[in-house]
């Protein structure tokens, strides 16, 4: 086993003594559904800082023509749902 193998699985444990029934981990608001979100919300952030070439709020964007200009919200619809 891995490290990060390791470490997913502490995490792992560490959340799910929280949950005392299957609809708190696979529910609508459930467990999986809020990882998965927060997972996505991070790639696409990382994404866009590596695309731009700079953190939100970075001087480096001011003035670039290529500014973050906000966000709103978005529905992503995926093969675990929405």
């Amino acid at each position: 086993m891995t490290s990060i193998e390791k470490k997913t699985d502490e995490l792992l444990d560490e959340l799910l003594k929280e949950c005392n029934s299957p609809k708190e981990v696979l529910g609508e608001h459930g467990l999986l559904k809020q990882l998965s979100k927060r997972l996505v919300e991070r790639v696409l952030e990382a994404e866009l800082t590596e695309h731009l070439g700079y953190a939100p709020h970075a001087q480096e964007g001011r003035g670039s023509g290529n500014s973050r200009n906000g966000k709103s919200k978005k529905r992503v619809q995926s093969e675990a749902g929405q």
